[in-house]
């Protein structure tokens, strides 16, 4: 008997989104994954040929990278911010729409020249490289959320974190000083499962046909 493919979809803001694009796909969960208080991460499609995990977004793209999934949904914030080797992103899904950026105080001095910064984030890869384009080394402050916070509490002057309206920012204090990545939502695939398993392969083509139509519309 086959095993069922094992897809990866992210707690938060981007599943909402996702949904509609899966059921289109034929990716659709049971029941008991609408259920609020359902406390279990793993769940039947309805399918039957299909098991899908509701993790972290960063998990999702550790479990597909090491092949415990198959495919999955995840921001590209979050494939840039791992760069694994193994994992192929082949399709833009065009939800999940937003911004990873640099911020800090409002009315901050933003041309002030400095060689040293420190920075809370949750993507440390990615704020590293891109202030070291600016010649400027970041050291980095690994938080999970919150990030609004840290530069009243004095624990980082700056901030690297996802924006949308900018509201969150504003609400604290905040300001927007510079854009690092426009983010948008991708199917990612395990390389290996790609070559070896003709059901992927399958499933990425039902994805980017919805992703074209998309575009189209």
């Amino acid at each position: 008997m086959t095993e069922p493919l094992t897809f990866a979809v992210p707690k938060g803001r981007i599943l909402d989104e996702a949904l509609p694009l899966m059921a289109r796909a034929g990716v659709v969960p049971e029941a008991a994954f609408h259920d609020k208080a359902n406390r279990a991460l793993t769940f039947s499609a309805e399918s039957g040929e299909m098991r899908i995990i509701r993790v972290r977004a960063f998990d999702v793209a550790t479990f597909v990278a090491h092949g415990a999934a198959q495919a999955g949904i995840v921001g590209s914030d979050v494939i840039e911010e791992f760069d694994y080797p193994d994992l192929y992103a082949p399709v833009d899904l065009g939800i999940g729409r937003c911004r990873l950026s640099v911020a800090g105080p409002a009315g901050e001095d933003r041309n002030e020249r400095l060689s040293h910064l420190r920075v809370a984030t949750k993507y440390p890869a990615l704020a590293r490289r891109y202030f070291e384009q600016q010649g400027i080394q970041a050291e980095c402050v690994k938080l999970n959320g919150a990030m609004e916070i840290a530069p009243a509490l004095g624990l980082a002057r700056t901030i690297v974190d996802l924006v949308s309206s900018g509201q969150t920012l504003k609400d604290n204090g905040l300001a927007e000083q510079a854009a690092i990545l426009d983010v948008s939502a991708r199917l990612i695939v395990n390389r290996t499962a790609l070559k070896t398993d003709p059901r992927i392969a399958a499933l990425v083509e039902r994805f980017r046909a919805l992703a074209i139509t998309g575009k189209a519309a």
